[in-house]
């Protein structure tokens, strides 16, 4: 679909979202026009009788009862607040230059300037609307807050009506300038359709209808409202169901004129920004899940995930010969430089991706703290280990005392040892320790503090689970995995660490050993334990020493 023929599309597909709306609005007044003809028909004395009298209070009674009904349908409508993405805003003052480039991108272009700016902690852009009333911006929320600014005090806005411009957090230290440049044409092209009336009356139309169903359909509406707004959600579901297939046509047609204009504007090196993309999200997602979520079940979140994704597809782009040119772009300046303090804006995003991905806190506490990549092995990885093998211990200790043998002579308990671990699991399948891991684990999540309510959330839309729960085998592979790493550190000399795509590392004179997993599978699925004990006698690790838990 061409430019013009796109944007010929979304006009008329905004039209037909609005036709929607006169024809609800059409019926609403349909028994107040019969119930005035009838009245303006009895005055007259064209009609007259008691049955006529009859019809006309019953007709004009069902009228005021239908706009009774229509007005808080309206009502609904119009107050209900639409969801909004989970942001870090960026004043002006704090990203000047960011604002320069879009400002003359959106010159360029020949559109409206986005009102401001926002991050997002994941691997998209897009632009939002944010002119309902309640979507203004808060002031008094802090950097780390959930919508916190970074900078000055709230967004200065060009234009009151122009969307927000939302940029994935990942992009700006990924990317280089140029190819964010490329990346976001076609994003601020699209505020161009945004400004036409009827396009913007018909989206205005649309979030509502979503944002009253959300609203009488949320568990957090009182028993009393739930009863007057009963009939409030299935009027607005069948007015969403009459022009949901309208709405959609009418983005396809935004997004294809805005994609035809932005053609303009640094088309070819576009398409090359396109595999950083792709290459961007490849990241972020194995960053999130092997080297973040073990921190932030800690209670630590990291405070630099941006900057940790440069050093993750750095890492990747070395071990993968199809991603060798990608290093290379490093001399360009990255897009972060576009920030005056890329390192605040950084911390934002990471808490509020922590907030998104894992449910913590919206502030830092005494269980929710920061830690940085230098301190991350010793603090996260460390800790990670010795809490698995103590845990591991004690379902092995609960399971002994039920065979009589929880203590040694003259009873004191079993030392933790990893000789134990294996003389347990050798010739077994570990099925009754991964059940005793898996409840004691179900049991301490229990106990920990609760996510954040949708009502906490507010009018935005978190994200959370980042992963599904682990199995009971799963658990027990990271436990025996975790009392290996913690007899090769302290009796082999071995030490905790970092790798940026795979997350916590055991690092033996100072390279990783990455294959210590398969022969944890071995022991756990075949019974066999004499691959591990090879590995152990080739790494020095002596299993029968004690080590150091938690």
């Amino acid at each position: 679909m061409g430019g013009e023929a796109g944007a010929r599309s979304a006009r008329s597909r905004a039209l037909a979202v609005l036709r929607v709306r006169s024809r609800a609005l059409a019926v609403a007044l349909l028994p107040a026009a019969v119930a005035v003809v009838l009245l303006v028909a009895g005055a007259q004395g064209r009609i007259d009788g008691r049955g006529w009298d009859t019809a006309r209070w019953a007709v004009t009674g069902a009228a005021v009862a239908v706009l009774l009904a229509a007005a808080a349908v309206a009502a609904v409508i119009v107050r209900a607040r639409p969801a909004l993405s989970p942001t870090v805003d960026l004043a002006e003052s704090s990203a000047p230059d960011l604002y320069r480039l879009v400002r003359d991108l959106a010159d360029r272009l020949d559109v409206p300037a986005p009102s401001a700016i926002a991050l997002t902690p994941d691997c998209d852009s897009w632009l939002e609307d944010r002119t309902h009333p309640a979507h203004s911006v808060r002031s008094g929320r802090g950097a780390l807050g959930m919508r916190g600014d970074v900078g000055a005090r709230g967004i200065r806005r060009r234009s009151d009506d122009a969307p927000v411009l939302v940029i994935g957090s990942p992009f700006l230290w990924w990317m280089r300038v140029g190819e964010l440049r490329a990346i976001l044409a076609p994003v601020v092209a699209g505020t161009g359709p945004s400004a036409h009336p009827d396009i913007a009356s018909a989206r205005r139309f649309v979030r509502g209808l979503d944002a009253a169903v959300a609203v009488t359909s949320g568990s957090g509406v009182g028993r009393v409202r739930r009863v007057l707004l009963g009939f409030v959600g299935p009027i607005a579901r069948l007015l969403l169901r009459g022009c949901r297939t309208h709405a959609a046509e009418m983005e396809r047609g935004v997004a294809a004129a805005a994609s035809e204009r932005a053609q303009t504007v640094d088309y070819g090196l576009r398409i090359v920004a396109q595999e950083q993309v792709g290459l961007a999200y490849a990241g972020w997602d194995r960053l999130l899940t092997r080297v973040a979520l073990p921190a932030w079940r800690m209670g630590r979140w990291p405070s630099r995930l941006d900057a940790g994704v440069v050093s993750a597809l750095t890492e990747l782009s070395r071990r993968d010969r199809l991603a060798e040119g990608f290093a290379s772009r490093l001399g360009e300046r990255p897009a972060c430089d576009l920030l005056e303090e890329p390192g605040a804006a950084d911390e934002a995003a990471s808490l509020l991706a922590a907030r998104l991905f894992h449910g913590g806190p919206a502030e830092p506490g005494p269980d929710w703290s920061p830690v940085d990549w230098q301190h991350y092995p010793e603090e996260v990885v460390d800790r990670k280990w010795r809490a698995e093998a103590a845990r591991l211990h004690r379902v092995l200790d609960g399971m002994d005392e039920l065979d009589g043998a929880g203590a040694g002579p003259g009873g004191e308990p079993v030392a933790p040892t990893l000789a134990r671990v294996l003389e347990h699991l050798a010739g077994q399948d570990g099925e009754a320790l991964a059940v005793g891991i898996e409840a004691e684990v179900a049991v301490e999540d229990a106990s920990s503090p609760p996510r954040p309510t949708m009502e906490e959330w507010g009018d935005c839309v978190p994200l959370f689970p980042l992963q599904p729960p682990r199995t009971g085998r799963e658990l027990l592979a990271d436990h025996v995995t975790a009392m290996v790493c913690c007899a090769a550190v302290d009796t082999a000399g071995a030490s905790p660490g970092l790798d940026w795509l795979d997350g916590p590392a055991l690092l033996v004179d100072g390279e990783r050993r990455g294959d210590l997993s398969s022969r944890v599978l071995t022991l756990l699925e075949e019974g066999d334990a004499e691959p591990l004990r090879r590995w152990l006698v080739g790494v020095g690790v002596r299993p029968e020493k004690p080590v150091r838990l938690v």
